[in-house]
């Protein structure tokens, strides 16, 4: 029993084969669309649902107007977040004043952040 094959010849890929065929045509009759999705003037459209975000992680604190007060003054009126200077960068900013003159600027570049009354403008800790 003998089988014969068909002997094909060997036709390169297309250039550029890997891409989609984005910008092929194919030549299938296309179905009509129809239009049931046309919203006509008198036509009354009905309530979509609304947007309802995500839970986030964390919840920092949402009200402290009620749960702060000042130690000194008794205020409760929130503290005022201000960048100084932290004891360290001090620290750093006299010994490298002392030991050389080029660097002595790094000490001042070390802050905290400082809680501040508004009413009494003490530290709050």
């Amino acid at each position: 029993m003998v089988v014969r094959q068909a002997v094909q010849e060997y036709q390169p890929p297309r250039p550029y084969a890997w891409k989609t065929d984005e910008f092929q045509t194919q030549n299938e009759a296309s179905v009509a669309q129809t239009a049931d999705h046309v919203v006509t003037p008198n036509q009354q459209i009905a309530p979509q649902a609304f947007y309802a975000p995500a839970m986030m992680a964390y919840h920092g604190p949402q009200d402290m107007t009620g749960r702060y007060r000042c130690p000194t003054c008794g205020t409760n009126y929130l503290p005022l977040v201000e960048r100084r200077v932290s004891p360290a960068g001090w620290i750093t900013f006299s010994l490298l004043l002392v030991f050389t003159l080029i660097f002595f600027w790094v000490g001042l570049l070390m802050k905290e952040d400082v809680a501040i009354c508004p009413i009494c403008k003490r530290r709050v800790n």
